[in-house]
């Protein structure tokens, strides 16, 4: 799997059965991922999803237009041999989670924080064992090494599939709270977008948006969703 775009090579996209689970053939040869690794799927219904990105392709191979096969990739080639990196990296989000800042004022921005992002903190600390700090304001808080801990064990229950899932959601969101949520079915992937959008929403009622944001709230609702879709393949 290349990360450019390139012109069409094959004419058919099929799944197979494989060693470890499924793999796409190309006219009947395995495709493999950027760092050449054997792209093996644990579950036929993902396979069959790549093999429809391949399928759907024109002339030329646009890698952006195939979301489930960049993140089958990333989790042969990133997930799965750096997960320990990887874990690290996503702990950082929770030491500055988006759900744990909240605005001072206005009063109605501040009581929508609190409506709709305290529940997802509260589950994280009823469920997962995370207590997290809340903030007022843009003064960094320690949370607790308790709670972080916390985390980072829910994170080695994930095996690297549904560790990719938290991973992207992870990203996307900027809160490692909505990823965990995401990626245990406690919420959607429409609902961690429009949480994780919450303050941007806000603006965009009082004073509209431009293109550029548009573009970027774009973006970032793609990937939480092909998260989703990941999670549901899996």
């Amino acid at each position: 799997m290349l990360n450019k775009t390139i012109k069409r090579f094959y004419k058919q996209a099929d799944v197979a059965e494989a060693e470890g689970g499924f793999a796409i053939h190309l006219d009947g040869r395995p495709i493999k991922t950027p760092a050449i690794r054997q792209l093996i799927v644990p579950s036929r219904a993902l396979a069959e999803a790549m093999a429809a990105e391949w399928n759907e392709q024109g002339e030329e191979v646009f890698p952006a237009l195939m979301p489930m096969t960049q993140l089958a990739s990333t989790a042969v080639d990133r997930i799965g041999p750096e997960r320990a990196v990887i874990q690290e990296q996503m702990a950082k989000f929770a030491t500055t989670d988006l759900l744990c800042y909240r605005a001072e004022f206005p009063p109605d921005l501040v009581g929508r924080q609190t409506s709709q992002w305290q529940p997802l903190l509260d589950w994280a600390a009823q469920t997962l064992g995370a207590a997290l700090v809340v903030t007022a304001g843009i003064m960094a808080v320690e949370q607790p090494k308790a709670a972080l801990i916390a985390l980072n064990a829910h994170l080695d229950g994930y095996d690297v599939w549904r560790l990719t899932v938290a991973q992207a959601a992870c990203a996307a969101s900027g809160s490692l709270v909505l990823a965990l949520a995401l990626a245990d079915g406690r919420l959607t992937g429409t609902e961690t977008f429009e949480l994780s959008q919450l303050d941007e929403t806000y603006q965009i009622e009082q004073w509209g948006e431009d293109y550029e944001a548009a573009d970027r709230r774009d973006v970032l609702k793609r990937d939480i969703l092909a998260a989703e879709r990941l999670l549901t393949l899996i």
